[in-house]
């Protein structure tokens, strides 16, 4: 179309078609590190990105929560623990330092099924136990039942029996570590070394002989004292009008509630009954 033929075009394009400059999206973001908890010798292991506090939304809340899985061979500085994965929830944010606690823990999948061979029975076995300061424990320990001396036969599958009180063993040495130490403690014996492993082969010995005892998975939930605290906190930063809302939402809902059920919301009281006074008749005279 020529140009001056169209009143609403101008040379430049569309009135007011003036593109909008691109804005790098990495100047409304700012880094954080990531602090393992200090049973761990590299304290930092990682670095995370998270949006800057615009208006009421903070950026703090952006990072709470976030959960990280980190291999236990760049925590601890040893190869040994590189079939181990870790992983670390953050609870609290100070500055740009992002505090993490102990979440859950892990075997890789190549040491998983490089255990996993023919000719012999898994077992695995699962147990809920509290610690001593209210953390509960969700643990997962796997076995394979293993050849005895002078052994003839090419397998060792174990009896269903077998198999049964061995899984119980699995429990009992599981809940007799966890319920008498902290979390920290607990995190201890399971990076460490392979100690429960080690109590489960024994206490199993005189049932079946048992090889490659591991806890294959640990999942951690907070305490019942963090869950109260972070509620009670939430409760005080409300506002004394959204209180005020919901205290007349909630009786808004009994008056309905009432009416659908035919009942008066406030029940008026009997009202007395007056007297009726006797009249007296004059006596005739």
């Amino acid at each position: 179309m020529a140009v001056g033929k169209n009143k609403r075009l101008s040379k430049g394009g569309k009135k007011g078609g003036a593109k909008k400059k691109a804005v790098d999206f990495m100047t409304r973001k700012e880094w954080y590190d990531v602090v393992a908890p200090a049973k761990f010798d590299n304290r930092i292991c990682c670095k995370t990105l998270a949006s800057k506090t615009v208006g009421n939304k903070l950026g703090v809340d952006n990072v709470k929560g976030r959960v990280f899985e980190v291999s236990h061979q760049d925590l601890s500085g040893d190869e040994q623990h590189a079939h181990r994965k870790i992983r670390l929830r953050v609870d609290e944010v100070q500055g740009r330092m992002a505090l993490t606690n102990f979440h859950g823990m892990d075997l890789t999948t190549d040491k998983l099924r490089s255990l996993v061979k023919k000719w012999c029975t898994l077992i695995e076995a699962r147990s809920d136990t509290k610690t001593t300061d209210g953390y509960t424990l969700r643990m997962f320990a796997i076995g394979f039942t293993d050849r005895r001396e002078n052994h003839v036969k090419k397998n060792c599958y174990a009896q269903t029996s077998k198999v049964r009180r061995i899984k119980r063993k699995m429990i009992e040495c599981m809940r007799s570590v966890v319920s008498k130490n902290t979390l920290e403690e607990c995190v201890k014996i399971f990076t460490t070394d392979e100690s429960i492993g080690k109590d489960i082969q024994r206490a199993t010995k005189g049932i079946y002989p048992l090889r490659d005892v591991y806890l294959r998975k640990v999942l951690s939930s907070p305490s019942l004292l963090i869950s109260r605290s972070k509620s009670c906190a939430c409760q005080n930063s409300m506002s004394t009008n959204c209180l005020k809302f919901m205290a007349s939402f909630q009786l808004l809902w009994k008056i309905l509630e009432c009416q659908l059920k035919n009942e008066l919301v406030f029940p008026m009281l009997p009202k007395k009954k007056k007297k009726k006074k006797k009249k007296k008749y004059s006596a005739l005279i």
